[in-house]
Order: C-alpha cells, then structure tokens, then sequence
C-alpha cells in the first residue's frame, strides 16, 4: 500500500526556514514524480515544487524560486521541501504527492495548479508565517 506522511510543518517568522518532510512507504524513488502543492485559505491549490525521473526536470512556482528546494533521500525514502526566507504569503496546508510511475516531466504535472496527474497524496502538512 503506497503512502505519504508529511511532517515539519508549523510555525515560523517571516525570513526564517521551515523543512517539510514526506515520508512514502509502498514504492521506491526510482521512477516517479514527486511534486508539492499548498492550498492557502480561501485560495485553489497551487504547484509550488517539482521533480521527475522521466526527464529529470525541476519546477519551482515563481513565487519560491530561490527560496525552496525540493529534493529526495532515497535512503530514508522520504522527500523533502526546504523553505527559506518565508514569507506571510506562504502560509498555506503544504501537501506532498507522487506519481508513480513518473510518465513526463514537470512540465506536464505543473499544467494544472489542482495535480490531476498525480496518484497518491499526503493529507497535508500546515505552515503559518507571521510578519
């Protein structure tokens, strides 16, 4: 059984770092998609991170480039989205998600802000920055 467990979330000051972390037991890193999305209040989901073994792509929203790091240990078999320099507008639910396998590359799974081509989903982690 695939699933994503996310942690790290919380809260922080405005300039500070928050790591988010997504547990996935029931499949290797090896052939995927791994991608973060947030759902701020009142707002639709949006793609804020990106990876895909199928080309090798990274995507980042314009609105962390520079700030956010998305990666993988694939020892731990957990994948990570490190955030620095935060801002209040990043405060949002956090959610991890994998395609599996990873059938195109980001440019594909970030069409959309919703995350259709993904398959499996953590149930989301919060992050509140305050000014």
């Amino acid at each position: 059984e695939v699933q994503l467990v996310e942690s790290g979330g919380g809260l922080a000051q405005a300039g500070g770092s928050l790591r988010l972390s997504c547990a996935a037991s029931g499949f290797r890193f090896d052939d995927t998609a791994i991608a973060w999305y947030r759902q701020a209040p009142g707002k639709e989901r949006e793609g804020v991170s990106c990876f895909s073994s199928s080309d090798g792509s990274t995507w980042y929203d314009d609105s962390v480039k520079g700030r956010f790091t998305i990666s993988t240990d694939n020892a731990k078999n957990t994948m990570y989205l490190q955030m620095n320099t935060l801002k209040p507008e990043d405060t949002a639910i956090y959610y991890c998600a994998v395609d599996l396998p990873a059938i195109d590359g980001c440019s594909y799974y970030m069409e959309d802000g919703a995350g259709f081509g993904m398959d499996y989903w953590g149930k989301g982690s919060p992050v509140t920055v305050s000014s």
